[in-house]
């Protein structure tokens, strides 16, 4: 058994199912995960905040949702679009009632409710294009076999109680479709995985189903030594060991979902990472490696970050104490801390923005510290830094916060 993992830029237009077909052509004992396609679940976020506010735009941004989707079956499936219609339209239908009733749930809660539909409306467009082309695949609900904590938006996957119910869901020698990022708790509410979740449940069907390997195929040859999107200098990487792989995810690589690695370590259990666009290559492998690899300098850059700096009002020293209570404060709010710093009486740490509890946590702050901070950060990290690689990232820059170790740099930049 293989997983294949199909992220939402690889089913960006109606054709990308061309080249899926493709990929799997050769293939007749393989799992698919799917995430939703090319922005939906940007567009269906924005649909959880005018829902959770009651506003009116709530109906022309799921008008807008359902068109699009519409009008992508309409290109996939061409003649035979009305033998299919009625399977679209029904999950639309539930996604309708829920915004219909009023809200009585807390956020992440209806995040998570109302997000699924973009992995749902994906892999039903997906399984019904690939049996229409005569690839014959069976659609597996992923909710009713991955079993996950009741921590809505970053639940994570209880493995004895999935194994248990995998069992009889995928047969050998058959190709199934199904879902990224989402799954259902033990009281049967959706949850999501965390942002970019797809690859943790390729994973975890991997590590679940004792998979041969897994692919993950992306828009970029493989894994890149820095993001093409924001740099002319990016070579692929053609190996990588897993603890390498782990390092890169913790410190904001967006190739790999941060908890994809570890239940293929446990297995042994390689990840591929190829190109969508140019699938016969041979893209990143990931493996475990003994041996010490040469690398170059990598380089990961996450925008949108913000600075806080926090002094105890009695100028006490800030010990155990305090960074206990900070640290109660960030988990309280899901706040993402990316890096940390401290001196005898201050405290600083660089954190996601747009997090929607952001300013309830700044008054909590306030109640006993002095705070400041900046936002529209950047955060770059540079593993196997040279002094040179630090130059050129930096010179230009404004530098507000910077740590060294034996192999990484990481600098807070304006």
């Amino acid at each position: 058994m293989q997983i294949y993992k199909f992220g939402g830029a690889s089913l960006k237009k109606a054709e990308s199912l061309k080249t899926i077909i493709e990929i799997i052509l050769d293939k007749d004992e393989l799992v698919i995960v799917v995430s939703a396609i090319d922005k939906t679940t940007n567009k269906l976020e924005k649909l959880v905040e005018a829902y959770l506010n009651n506003e009116p735009a709530k109906f022309e941004i799921f008008e807008k949702i359902k068109t699009f989707h519409l009008n992508f079956a309409v290109s996939a499936f061409g003649k035979r679009y009305n033998d299919f219609e009625n399977g679209i339209t029904n999950i639309f239908d539930q996604l309708k009632q829920i915004i219909d009733l009023p809200v009585k749930s807390s956020y992440d809660e209806i995040y998570d409710n109302i997000v699924c539909y973009g992995e749902l409306l994906s892999s039903y467009i997906l399984s019904t294009y690939l049996n229409i082309n005569n690839v014959k695949n069976s659609l597996v609900d992923i909710r009713n076999i991955i079993v996950t904590d009741s921590n809505f938006r970053d639940a994570k996957i209880l493995w004895q109680e999935s194994q248990t119910l995998i069992k009889n869901e995928f047969s050998e020698k058959e190709i199934h479709v199904t879902q990224g990022f989402i799954g259902r708790d033990k009281t049967g509410k959706n949850t999501s995985l965390g942002r970019e979740g797809s690859d943790y449940t390729a994973s975890g069907l991997a590590y679940l189903l004792d998979a041969k390997s897994v692919t993950i195929w992306k828009d970029v040859p493989g894994i890149m030594n820095a993001d093409p999107n924001w740099c002319d200098f990016a070579e692929k990487l053609d190996y990588l060991s897993f603890r390498e792989a782990i390092e890169l995810a913790f410190y904001g690589a967006k190739v790999i979902h941060p908890k994809t690695i570890k239940p293929l370590e446990n297995k042994n259990i390689p990840l591929y990472v190829k190109s969508f666009v140019d699938h016969k290559q041979k893209g990143t492998e990931v493996k475990k490696i003994e041996y010490k690899l040469d690398l170059i300098p990598i380089y990961i850059l996450k925008s949108n970050q913000i600075l806080l700096s926090i002094s105890p009002k009695d100028f006490s020293f800030v010990v155990e104490e305090n960074i206990s209570k900070l640290f109660a404060l960030f988990t309280q709010y899901k706040i993402k801390v990316n890096i940390t710093q401290n001196s005898a009486i201050s405290f600083s740490a660089s954190i996601d923005g747009g997090n929607r509890n952001f300013d309830k946590l700044i008054e909590d702050l306030n109640n006993e510290y002095f705070v400041k901070y900046n936002t529209n950060l950047q955060l770059l990290t540079i593993r196997y830094y040279t002094d040179d690689s630090i130059v050129k990232m930096t010179s230009d820059k404004r530098v507000l916060l910077e740590q060294r170790s034996r192999t990484t740099a990481r600098f807070v930049i304006q």
